[in-house]
C-alpha cells in the first residue's frame, strides 16, 4: 500500500537543530578579585547522562583525564508522541512551482504534527559553573523559543518550529565517602513540535478549459453574458496567471 520510498530525515534534521542551540555555550573562572583566570567552551555530544558518569568513574588510560573535562552537556530523544493539539486538516496541500516544468507543481499532501520530547543533561564539577550554563539558556525559554527549518530538502517551504521547555531539575550527589566523586547534574526537558510529511510528487496544472454549451440552455447568449479577464493581463500561456470568470 505505502510502497514508494521517502525520507526526509526529520529525525535527524531536529537533532541537529536542537544541538545547535546549545553548542557555543562557555564557562568563566574568575578570582576572588574579579579578573578572568580562564574561559571553557562547554563540550556538546548526543547520548544518555549515564554514559557519561560511567566514563568518570572508569580510570582507562583513554578516560583517566575525564574529570578535567567537566562541565560538559548531553543531549537525547526520550520519547515521540503525536500532537494532537495541532491535528492537520487532511486536504492540506503545499505546493510550489516546479524547478523545470511549468505545467507541473511539486506537491506534499501528506503531513502530520508529532512531538519530539528532548532532554538535555549539564554536568558539571562545582556549582558556579553548572549555574552558568543554565543562566545562559533559561532567557530564552518564555517557556518556548521558535526556529525556523526548511523540513523538506528541494522545497522553499518553511516550517516555524516551537521548542518549549516543560522543565528543569537539579540533582546534587553530594552522600557518599570522600573517594566518590561529586557531580552537578542539571536536565532540562523540552519538546520539539516538528511535523512529519509524505512523499513528494509531480501534480499537472490545468493550462485550458473547453467550454461546450448546448444550444438547449442559453448558447450563444450565455456566451454573450461571460466577462472573462486575466491575472496579470500580460500573462502568456507558459506564466502563472488566474482566470476570472463572471457572468452579468
Amino acid at each position: 500500500m505505502f510502497g514508494n520510498h521517502f525520507y526526509h530525515a526529520t529525525m535527524r534534521k531536529a537533532v541537529a537543530v536542537f544541538g545547535t542551540l546549545f553548542n557555543d555555550i562557555s564557562v568563566i573562572r574568575q578570582d576572588g578579585s574579579g579578573n578572568v583566570l580562564n574561559q571553557v567552551k562547554v563540550p556538546l555530544a548526543y547520548g544518555p547522562k549515564q554514559k557519561f558518569l560511567a566514563r568518570l568513574d572508569q580510570n582507562t588510560n583513554s578516560d583517566a583525564s575525564m574529570a578535567i573535562k567537566l562541565p560538559r552537556m548531553a543531549f537525547e530523544i526520550t520519547s515521540l508522541d503525536i500532537d494532537s493539539a495541532q491535528k492537520l486538516g487532511k486536504r492540506n496541500v503545499i505546493s510550489e512551482n516546479h524547478a523545470t516544468d511549468s505545467t507541473k507543481k511539486k506537491t506534499l499532501k501528506q503531513q502530520v504534527a508529532y512531538n519530539i520530547n528532548m532532554t538535555l543533561h549539564i554536568l558539571a564539577k562545582n556549582q558556579d559553573d553548572g549555574l552558568q550554563i543554565v543562566e545562559q539558556i533559561l532567557p530564552y525559554f518564555q517557556p518556548e523559543y521558535t526556529i525556523t527549518i526548511r523540513p523538506v530538502d528541494g522545497f522553499q517551504y518553511k516550517q516555524d518550529v516551537p521548542i518549549v521547555l516543560t522543565s528543569v531539575t537539579i540533582n546534587d550527589d553530594y552522600e557518599g565517602d570522600f573517594q566518590t566523586r561529586r557531580v552537578l547534574a542539571y536536565q532540562l526537558d523540552f519538546t520539539m513540535k516538528m511535523k512529519f510529511f509524505g512523499p513528494t510528487s509531480n501534480q499537472g496544472i490545468i493550462r485550458e478549459v473547453n467550454f461546450d454549451f448546448n444550444s438547449d440552455i442559453g448558447g450563444a447568449n450565455v456566451l454573450e453574458n461571460m466577462d472573462f479577464t486575466i491575472t496579470p493581463a500580460d500573462a502568456d500561456e507558459d506564466d502563472n496567471y488566474t482566470v476570472n470568470v463572471s457572468i452579468t
